[in-house]
């Protein structure tokens, strides 16, 4: 971590160099942090949130869905936002909220204290590639999607992501970008950190909540293609389904529409022409083109 980072955690600014837990911390030693990622944008009137209302939602819900209690108001993690980020000076970049036990705990495995919370704002560049829509290869991890009946799998936390490791590897592995889960009932689910979208007759399709983590850029992407007049259903896809496609693409907070060129060896059109609609829909929207969603963001 930059040590010149500046880093809100628990009511007060810190450095980089001093926002550390303990290794034997309940959330690093046994994977129970819970987080949101979500980008800031450089609009004409400053650094605004993307989302911001919804990712809060979210992290209350992982809380509540795993028993957790929040340190932190709704308010309160707002104001931190805009803290850190105007602290940092981020135009365009990302901010990651996380909420985790903190304190060190050897073998207390159910801890009954509130969540600490921090907040880091990180401008895009290095590992962060925001934006850019290069079309990218995907394949059908050998893995299965954590089944909902063994952990919450609409909580966005860091122990779930070990399966999105093993997905993301195998793919690398053979030479691929991003492999793809499916579920234990053999249909399609999502990617490590993306949900998935196909085009198939002029019908854009997605899977079902229930089974998969409620993405925020997915939920947007629902919201906006009635205004283009793009037929959508949300029903369960299967793998030959993906093998047929005309079109496909992945959506995460970093590349909200991300072209999909192929999978495994079904080349695609990237961007198609509704991928390439709804890609350029969503960058008039991120910056600040296209005035219909003054909802979206929140100023800092």
């Amino acid at each position: 971590m930059d040590a010149e980072r500046f880093v809100w955690m628990n009511g007060k600014m810190t450095t980089g160099e001093h926002a550390k837990v303990p290794i034997l911390s309940h959330s690093f030693s046994r994977g129970s942090a819970i987080f949101e990622s979500l980008g800031v944008h450089d609009s004409p009137e400053g650094p605004k949130a993307f989302r911001l209302d919804k990712h809060i939602a979210r992290l209350e819900h992982s809380a509540a869905l795993l028993g957790m209690e929040m340190r932190c108001c709704s308010k309160e993690i707002e104001e931190a936002v805009s803290q850190t980020v105007r602290a940092n000076n981020v135009g365009r970049g990302l901010i990651k909220i996380m909420a985790y036990w903190g304190h060190e705990a050897v073998v207390d495995l159910v801890p009954q204290v509130p969540l600490d919370v921090a907040v880091f704002a990180i401008p895009n560049g290095g590992e962060l590639h925001l934006d850019d829509p290069s079309p990218i290869s995907t394949c059908l991890s050998k893995w299965r999607k954590l089944h909902p009946s063994t952990v919450p799998v609409e909580a966005k936390a860091v122990g779930n992501y070990l399966n999105g490791y093993l997905a993301r590897k195998d793919a690398l592995d053979r030479g691929f970008d991003i492999g793809l889960l499916q579920d234990e009932d053999g249909f399609v689910a999502e990617g490590s950190t993306e949900s998935v979208f196909l085009v198939k007759d002029g019908m854009l399709l997605t899977p079902p909540l229930g089974g998969i983590l409620s993405g925020v850029s997915r939920m947007t992407i629902l919201e906006v293609v009635p205004h283009l007049k793009i037929p959508i259903l949300e029903q369960e896809i299967r793998v030959d389904d993906l093998r047929s496609a005309d079109e496909i693409f992945t959506a995460h907070s970093g590349v909200k529409v991300h072209p999909v060129c192929r999978f495994e060896d079904h080349e695609l059109l990237a961007p198609g022409p509704i991928t390439k609609r709804l890609l350029e829909a969503i960058d008039d929207i991120i910056f600040f083109r296209d005035d219909r969603f003054p909802h979206f963001f929140q100023a800092l």
